[in-house]
């Protein structure tokens, strides 16, 4: 299992603090991804560039997706760049696999045999191992987890990398976040000032 699949997994558990947003988990699970890529030697980090590593190919296929998106001559991707190209639907391209996987499946919702389909994680060794993962405070998957607001508001007592690579990609997350927050705050209040324009005085 990767971390972005076990973030994916842990924010579709049943009872989370809150829902999480389809854009936030996006850019988080390219975060994720961008740090399993790392860890496999795939890529670098130089300041906030991502330079392609090795010529080694990761097993899973959305892993493997995502290496193959890699940019790979100069000018570099930046960190930020990447989590938005690479974090466009990644959470629904996360939910069709795991689907395809039968790590998730669909039940009707409410009494009519014709209402929408829920999607519920499926009880299997994966689920377990990225709860587990959770349960013992990996610190990276506790900063990703903390970025999507998974485990309450974000903190200033952030759990400890101990690596300076992984603690950018993670504050860059972080940033991300936010960012896409404010947009919709913004867009918020542009749309009820329009509204009130049509309703009048």
């Amino acid at each position: 299992m990767t971390t972005a699949k076990d973030l994916f997994i842990i924010a579709m558990d049943p009872a989370p603090e809150h829902t999480v947003g389809q854009g936030d988990l996006s850019l988080a699970l390219a975060g994720a991804e961008l740090l399993d890529l790392l860890d496999a030697g795939s890529v670098t980090v130089d300041g906030d560039l991502v330079v392609p590593g090795g010529s080694s190919v990761p097993d899973d296929r959305l892993l493997g997706a995502a290496a193959a998106g890699v940019t790979r001559q100069p000018p570099y991707e930046r960190i930020e760049d990447w989590l938005w190209r690479r974090g466009r639907d990644l959470a629904a391209a996360y939910q069709d696999a795991l689907e395809e996987d039968g790590e998730l499946t669909r039940k009707r919702s409410g009494l009519l045999p014709f209402g929408p389909k829920e999607v519920e994680l499926v009880d299997t060794p994966a689920r377990r191992r990225a709860v587990a993962r959770r349960e013992e405070g990996d610190p990276v998957l506790a900063s990703l987890a903390s970025a999507v607001g998974l485990d309450g508001e974000r903190s200033d007592d952030e759990p400890q990398l101990g690596d300076e690579t992984v603690t950018t990609v993670v504050a860059t997350v972080h940033e991300a976040v936010m960012e896409l927050e404010a947009v919709r705050q913004r867009r918020t209040i542009e749309n009820t000032a329009f509204a009130n324009v049509w309703r009048g005085p």
